[in-house]
């Protein structure tokens, strides 16, 4: 039995990212991209303000892209899904993984957060990890010093990520349009 009453929309799809040109079309932000990408081959309405991000729905699908930046993204996630009355298996973030090779997205539910802190803020604004998460595959530098590693997510794609994100866009479709 579902604790929550579902709201209009049966999934809540949510990419993380930071709000800004200065960090548009950063490895950062494919969260975004991602979601943007859903957003148009679903035929969303225009993104509108709502929920401290933007924030677009269809009969099926709501799209929010968090304008909190990054490490506050619970805060606009959790009134979001609490609004819509969705359970947490409802609930896809797409983001950014630097553990995972450039190109290769995995979908799953809950896990570790990696560092992450968009997860981890996503975690606390839900109550909980066991949230599903679309992982985009951004690479990583040859180094684990926290600094070069900041730098490298918050810069700009070395490789065309035109792919990248139409397949992680497939992988979220696909994921929404499984359950009736």
């Amino acid at each position: 039995m579902s604790l929550f009453r579902r709201g209009k929309a049966d999934w809540l799809v949510v990419g993380l990212g930071n709000p800004g040109e200065k960090y548009a079309r950063t490895r950062h932000n494919v969260g975004f991209e991602v979601a943007k990408e859903l957003a148009d081959r679903l035929g969303l309405p225009k993104f509108r303000q709502k929920y401290g991000g933007l924030y677009a729905e269809g009969r099926r699908v709501a799209v929010l892209l968090p304008q909190t930046y990054m490490n506050d993204s619970g805060n606009s996630v959790g009134p979001a899904r609490g609004a819509l009355g969705l359970d947490l298996d409802h609930v896809l973030v797409v983001h950014d993984e630097i553990d995972l090779p450039f190109g290769k997205v995995e979908v799953r539910t809950g896990g570790g957060l990696a560092g992450h802190n968009g997860l981890k803020s996503v975690k606390r604004g839900l109550g909980s990890g066991e949230f599903g998460r679309v992982r985009v595959g951004v690479g990583r530098p040859d180094t684990t010093d926290p600094e070069i590693v900041s730098q490298y997510v918050l810069g700009r794609f070395d490789e065309d990520p035109r792919d990248l994100i139409e397949s992680a866009a497939d992988a979220l479709e696909s994921r929404v349009s499984s359950e009736e």
